[in-house]
């Protein structure tokens, strides 16, 4: 089985935001970047398939220079192969189109993505890919067995769980659940020298349509003062006439 992974390079979850240019811009002074959690549940399964049924695991990102240690890191817990695609990952349409020429051209049996990144919460890569590439696509899964050719696939659904059975070429759209956060894996010091050794290939992006552009950020408002009740009447009366949520 041939796997690739779909890594996103993010903010640190403990980052201190700011914007630059009139608050155009995201700036990165001083930001320490990670994989994106939900990629990173997805990558640990990944291994398990590699651990278990001898899988091939490759992984992909968008990005220009700066992202290779984060992609590093993904080589270090185990994948064997590395694909950049030289590219600023403008929008979710456009990252999704170079990702969905990557798992063309390498026929990948399974790819996984993270349901969406932590840093703009879009959703979209996934999907979008699954339709660009016409295959099978399972979002919001937690959980995922694959025996040769067919798959079972647990997902998350409004008030419970739903179980699908499919087929592959198949892609998903992971999270917690896939693996637990005790499962997570800390690339060791062998497998840091490793990661050194292995292939991180950097391709071109293909032309693709940006559908979308940032124009302005804005941080949430700040937190009001604290206000006190010195008792139930007094907390009820602030909650109905200030609050207004009861």
């Amino acid at each position: 089985m041939k796997i690739l992974v779909c890594i996103s390079n993010v903010p640190d979850t403990t980052s201190k935001i700011n914007f630059t240019d009139n608050d155009t811009k995201f700036d990165t002074a001083g930001v320490q970047f990670v994989i994106n959690p939900n990629d990173e549940f997805g990558l640990t399964r990944a291994m398990w398939f590699k651990e278990k049924q001898s899988a091939t695991v490759h992984i992909a990102t968008v990005g220009e220079a700066s992202v290779e240690p984060t992609m590093r890191k993904a080589l270090a817990i185990g994948a064997d192969e590395a694909i950049r695609v030289n590219a600023v990952p403008t929008d979710g349409f456009f990252v999704a189109q170079q990702l969905a020429n990557i798992a063309k051209e390498g026929a990948y049996d399974l790819i996984i993505a993270g349901r969406e990144s932590i840093d703009y919460n879009g959703g979209m890569v996934p999907g979008i890919m699954a339709s660009l590439l016409d295959i099978n696509f399972v979002n919001t899964c937690i959980s995922l067995d694959v025996d040769g050719t067919s798959a079972t696939a647990l997902r998350e659904i409004d008030g419970g769980k739903e179980k699908i059975a499919t087929s592959l070429p198949l892609i998903i759209g992971g999270q917690k659940g896939l693996v637990e956060e005790s499962d997570l894996r800390i690339p060791n010091m062998r497998g840091i020298m490793m990661a050194r050794q292995k292939k991180l290939t950097v391709v071109e992006p293909i032309e693709a349509l940006n559908a979308t552009q940032d124009t302005k950020f804005t941080k949430p408002a700040a937190k009001g003062a604290v206000k006190l009740a010195s008792s139930v009447d007094e907390l009820v009366t602030l909650l109905h006439n200030e609050a207004k949520v009861i």
